[in-house]
């Protein structure tokens, strides 16, 4: 028999750094996911809670560092849909989390080193974010953690709770346009990515929030 599905709650971000600091605080390592579809706010969410927590309890490492190069997407005819599944390297960020959970004793050679997604470049940057083994709580951010195809379910495995974090479709959408724009995209270009590849995304990800522990409403 298929497990309930969660219903959606309604929180303060207040809420979910309290909910967060009681993974931290645990006493071992923890991962924390937060999913949801393009502009629903889950990188708004993780930021906050890492910040409110601070460096010595908790990291921020998104799946989004885990982009195909854009001259790669070219190379395999997936440029012009930046963003959907079978552009990220899956299984490398499997991995990357399969690290991340090993990580025990402090010093030099236990460091593990992260990708960031720079936006402005529109590219990763290999290795720029430093996850230390003495960090309790690890949180990580994306559009596909709940997906069961491909890798996906495989990094799925080495996170101990995802929160889907849900939006009001309008808000959402005009937050992807707002976040287009400010990158130099023109004000069309903007809707028009918006409202296809991402929205195309946006589908693929709503269906995957059932398999969610948390569904979150941040009011």
């Amino acid at each position: 028999m298929a497990p309930a599905e969660v219903a959606a709650e309604r929180v303060t971000l207040e809420q979910v750094v309290a909910d967060a600091r009681r993974l931290a605080e645990s006493g071992r390592r923890c991962i924390l996911g937060f999913a949801g579809a393009p502009g629903a706010g889950k990188s708004t969410a993780a930021e906050h809670v890492v910040e409110s927590l601070g460096s010595g309890l908790a990291a921020l490492v998104p799946m989004d560092g885990f982009h195909l190069a854009n001259d790669v997407l070219a190379t395999l005819g997936r440029r012009a849909r930046k963003g959907a599944p079978d552009t990220f390297d899956a299984a490398g960020y499997a991995a990357l989390l399969q690290r991340i959970r090993s990580q025990s004793t402090p010093g030099d050679d236990a460091v593990v080193y992260a990708p960031r997604f720079d936006r402005g470049l529109d590219e990763s940057i290999g290795s720029a974010l430093a996850v230390l083994p003495e960090v309790p709580l690890i949180v990580t951010e994306g559009n596909y953690l709940l997906l069961e195809s491909g890798a996906w379910p495989a990094a799925r495995a080495f996170i101990d709770e995802v929160w889907f974090i849900e939006a009001p479709e309008i808000v959402r959408r005009e937050r992807l346009i707002r976040r287009h724009e400010s990158f130099g995209t023109s004000a069309e270009d903007a809707r028009s990515w918006a409202l296809g590849p991402d929205e195309q995304n946006a589908t693929l990800v709503a269906a995957s929030a059932p398999r969610a522990d948390r569904r979150l409403i941040i009011v």
